[in-house]
């Protein structure tokens, strides 16, 4: 029988290290990278840490409901608004409720103050409701009414509404409502049974005859309070918005656009905002309308809804539109050409992508339990905030000092490798939290920078534990290098062990709590991951390159290997050889 060949065979698992940490070399610039080319150095910070604005909102009772201010509600106002908030892209942010009747609403700095007011301190009572008649939002002092001049009643919204199985459009058809700024593209507009000019219809709900510029069949108190409504100033706005929103549903009302553009008289209301079940902002690539807001309706909003549009589509500009109303606001109007059936429908029309997500945050958020009125709005300082951090930083600090300290006299040259470790796992902490910030809207408050320096331990705690591992098979008369390969996997199984403990503690705590104990959980689980990515691609790669030199191999002293400091016992060693002298006999 031939001899086996004799060969040098690499340790097992050994692999390539080179090229393991060349790679985890080539994340880390890519991170940096990617702050310098955003220009973010720093991660955003929270309201604790770098200010923001605070609001107090004060539950108010609805007409002919006196006891809508309750628990469950209150409840329930508190869940919509942090959805709002993470419709702005603000994380963060704190909406707690104080007392039986108020909540505050805490924003860090950099975000938008008056989007964040207009979006989650309003009231937020959404209606659909048809269009009576609009006209320039300026007071009119005397109207005219003239057939040959209709002003703003002649056109059509540039917005529209249609529904997700409308037909595509190669050209666009002429008509009465197309404006520069949004076409009508539905197969309704192509009809030739559906002139611009009258509709034709014999319902009772129809006009028999195109309607006057002023409005048909509207009040002459109507028609009085629309003239004499000026929007545009703020504070009338807000006059009418306010009259408008605690009008009862099934009365008539005048209101203005939002940005003060146009004044509307508005029918009784149509569909309740609680009967919207979703809306989103979605770029429409197949038939090019561009930015579009794509709305679904519950079983009982979708009936109502297609009801409203069903009438409204046999008018003429500009009853042949709805408005969406925002606490007594205006903040769309798209027009109507067919019955939108199927419970979801779509608004087009001269959007960008801020103002679509804008209106789909609106719809999907609106519609609130209770009214609410905003008691108190303030700056937040981050002189505390700072004062804390830096106490914390400095204990941080310390801290880190003694584990160097403690790793230094216990295991010497290791230490180098632990700090290494810890150096590269700072890093890629530090460049994703910096990114995270533009990416996911992530902000860096007191509780997530205690998360970081807890890390530190549990980091510490994983390189320990190898090194231990390692420790004890030279105690065993094993060499280094052996020693390394065979240590790894017990360690390995300990450290998995360990963090999954740890990442499963903060997953669970992220999920439970709201506000500031979120960035806790967020940065604990985060580090979590990082300590299991440096281990497995840096620590242990490298621990297998530094095997091979002579100041670790042979033991030195200062390595923290020597055996004789550790108590290797030489008979082990005598005991590997004799399976190897008993295969040569």
């Amino acid at each position: 029988m031939a001899a086996p060949k004799k060969g040098r065979r690499a340790p097992a698992n050994q692999g390539h290290p080179g090229r393991t940490l060349i790679l985890v070399l080539i994340a880390m610039a890519a991170l940096v990278g990617g702050m310098f080319s955003t220009g973010t150095l720093t991660p955003r910070l929270g309201i604790d840490l770098a200010g923001g604005t605070s609001f107090t909102l004060a539950a108010q009772n609805q007409p002919g409901k006196p006891n809508a201010i309750n628990e469950t509600n209150m409840n329930t106002a508190v869940s919509i608004m942090e959805r709002r908030v993470n419709g702005l892209g603000v994380t963060e942010a704190e909406v707690q409720k104080q007392g039986s009747d108020h909540i505050i609403v805490n924003i860090p700095k950099g975000t938008d103050a008056k989007q964040a007011r207009q979006q989650v301190g309003t009231t937020a009572q959404l209606a659909f409701r048809p269009v009576l008649t609009t006209t320039a939002g300026t007071k009119t002092p005397e109207p005219k009414p003239s057939p040959s001049q209709s002003g703003k009643n002649g056109k059509g919204s540039g917005e529209q509404a249609t529904g997700k199985d409308s037909g595509k459009s190669a050209s666009p058809s002429p008509s009465a409502s197309s404006t520069a700024q949004g076409r009508a593209v539905t197969d309704a507009l192509k009809k030739p049974s559906a002139p611009p000019s009258a509709s034709g219809s014999t319902k009772p709900s129809a006009q028999p005859t195109p309607p006057a510029p002023g409005g048909a069949d509207i009040p002459p108190a109507l028609q009085k309070q629309l003239g004499a409504l000026d929007c545009s100033t703020k504070q009338s706005r807000a006059t009418a918005g306010e009259q408008a929103a605690n009008a009862k549903p099934s009365d008539p009302v005048v209101a203005c656009k939002d940005d003060g553009s146009q004044k509307y008289v508005l029918g009784p209301v149509g569909v309740e905002g609680t009967d919207v079940k979703d809306a989103k902002a979605v770029f429409d690539s197949q038939q090019g309308q561009g930015w579009i807001v794509q709305m679904d309706f519950t079983s009982g909003g979708g009936k109502k809804f297609a009801d409203i549009t069903g009438k409204l589509a046999t008018k003429t500009p500009p009853q042949n539109q709805f408005a969406i109303v925002l606490d007594g606001a205006v903040v769309s109007d798209p027009r109507v050409s067919e019955r939108l059936n199927g419970g979801n429908a779509t608004i087009s029309g001269g959007f960008t992508q801020q103002s679509a997500q804008d209106l789909g945050n609106m719809l999907s958020y609106g519609a609130l339990p209770l009214s609410f009125k905003i008691d108190d709005e303030t700056t937040v300082t981050a002189a505390l905030g700072g004062e804390q951090l830096h106490a914390g930083l400095v204990a941080g600090a310390i801290g880190l000092a003694l584990v160097v300290v403690y790793l230094v006299a216990y295991y010497r040259g290791l230490a180098l490798v632990a700090l290494a470790s810890l150096l590269v796992s700072a890093i890629l902490t530090y460049a994703i939290m910096t990114l995270l910030g533009p990416a996911i809207g992530f902000a860096l408050n007191l509780p997530a920078v205690c998360g970081a320096i807890v890390a530190i331990g549990i980091t510490a705690d994983s390189f320990i534990v190898y090194f231990e591992r390692i420790r004890d098979e030279i105690r065993e008369g094993r060499t280094l290098r052996p020693a390394v390969e065979r240590g790894w996997p017990r360690a390995r199984r300990t450290i998995l062990v360990s963090d999954f403990v740890s990442f499963l503690a903060a997953a669970v705590l992220f999920i439970v709590t709201v506000g500031k104990v979120q960035g806790f959980a967020f940065t604990l689980g985060l580090t979590t991951l990082l300590d299991v990515v440096v281990v497995f691609l840096f620590t242990k790669p490298l621990m297998t390159l530094l095997a091979r030199r002579k100041f670790f191999s042979e033991g030195h002293s200062w390595s923290g290997l020597d055996p004789k400091r550790l108590g290797a016992k030489p008979p082990l060693r005598r005991r590997r050889t004799a399976p190897t002298q008993t295969k040569e006999a």
